[in-house]
């Protein structure tokens, strides 16, 4: 066969081959041929947009029919003794509707926000008349009784838009969906979530409120156990001691004499006792001369010598002021046990309606609020009065403690 042939030969065999032609990369040419998977167009966030969208219509009849029964027929009967009660059975049914909302939009719209507070549990409200009138004053309720009324016109009209669009618009489906859910979002955002601001002060006042009950127990546990431990037993002593002395004194007047002598020693160390403890609750040289002296007369007994400098033009309030005495004591006694410090600085000045404290020492450092330590209690009695509390303390030292309390006119209490 001559070469011509040779060629002609292979190039037959080759355009004549009904057979896949294997290619460089090791495949076939019906790989080429062979078509992608066929897929959705959107994504599963525009799905789940339209889903909401379409679901907007039942949700709407169903609620705008809950709450125009009750809401009607109670106040129909707002005049008879049952239409109160309806007002609230129906209004706690409108805090649920509003729950099943706020997750329907968590699940498909992917807004979060947070559950608002449940009714008020005070101890007033545990009447039946007290919690009817608290929950016919709920403005979550009504806020989700709003949201019911005006979600059914809004049904109708995102429920027939996106559904044309799904027959007659598909190519700005996904656009009409995020345009349409984008106020369904605001709409959520704004008459289902907390009123952050108010939410905010009513959890930090629960919070305060335990605090300072906390707070007030726990001094008046420490009160008593100085009383029992300290003065009442030197008391109890003194009594059994004069006892003794009174039956001595014809017997052995020279021991008789003694007992009462030591009686009276007893007598001093009571008396020292009580006046500390006095101190404790509240100090009368702070009641009479104010923060200056007061603080002057704690940093004479600190161990470690202090400086103290009090810039204040008036005296603030009564509870501000015994805070502010009480969270300078306890951070000098701080200093004294645990510091190693040579000498320490106190500064108290007033900037605008603040009033702020300062107390640094050179000692070791390592203070610290973690929970457990006496800075900690500090910190949560400051933040019970909208105070700050801040430490900061390396190892090695310095420490300098930074407080801040509300100020608050004598004159205005």
């Amino acid at each position: 066969m001559t070469a011509s042939s040779a060629a002609h030969s292979t190039t037959g065999s080759t355009t004549g081959s009904t057979g896949p032609t294997t290619l460089r990369d090791g495949g076939t040419d019906h790989d080429q041929d062979r078509l992608p998977p066929a897929r959705f167009a959107f994504g599963a966030q525009t799905w789940r947009e339209v889903a909401h969208l379409l679901l907007n219509l039942p949700v709407g009849i169903a609620g705008f029919v809950y709450v125009s029964l009750w809401l009607y027929a109670g106040a129909a009967l707002s005049i008879t003794v049952i239409g109160l009660p309806l007002l609230a059975l129906g209004l706690l049914g409108a805090r649920w509707l509003g729950r099943m909302e706020r997750r329907r939009s968590r699940a498909l719209l992917g807004v979060r926000i947070d559950e608002p507070s449940p009714l008020s549990r005070h101890p007033r409200n545990r009447g039946f008349l007290s919690w009817t009138w608290t929950a016919v004053k709920d403005p979550v309720a009504w806020r989700s009784t709003l949201y019911s009324f005006i979600r059914l016109p809004w049904g109708v009209l995102t429920f027939g838009v996106t559904l044309c669009a799904l027959f007659v618009a598909w190519p700005v489906l996904g656009h009409l969906a995020r345009l349409l859910t984008n106020a369904d979002r605001a709409m959520v955002r704004g008459l289902l979530s907390p009123s952050s601001e108010l939410e905010r002060r009513v959890a930090e006042l629960e919070s305060d409120r335990g605090i300072v009950v906390d707070t007030a127990a726990a001094d008046l546990r420490r009160i008593e156990r100085d009383l029992h431990d300290g003065a009442q037993a030197r008391l109890v002593a003194l009594a059994m001691g004069l006892g003794m002395a009174k039956e001595k004194v014809l017997e052995d007047p020279e021991a008789a004499a003694k007992m009462v002598d030591e009686a009276h020693g007893e007598v001093k160390l009571a008396l020292q006792e009580l006046r500390d403890l006095a101190r404790g609750i509240h100090p009368a040289v702070l009641t009479d001369r104010g923060l200056d002296a007061a603080l002057s007369s704690v940093a004479a007994r600190c161990t470690v010598p202090v400086s103290v400098s009090v810039d204040l033009g008036a005296r603030p309030a009564p509870a501000i002021e015994g805070i502010a005495y009480f969270t300078v004591s306890e951070l000098l006694q701080n200093i004294s046990k645990h510091s190693g410090a040579r000498t320490a600085e106190v500064e108290l000045w007033r900037k605008a309606d603040r009033l702020l404290i300062q107390v640094r020492d050179d000692g070791k450092g390592g203070a610290s609020t973690d929970s457990g330590s006496g800075l900690a209690g500090l910190a949560e009695r400051l933040g019970s009065v909208d105070g700050l509390f801040v430490v900061d303390s390396p190892v090695g030292g310095p420490t300098v403690v930074t407080a801040e309390l509300p100020w608050r006119d004598r004159s205005a209490v």
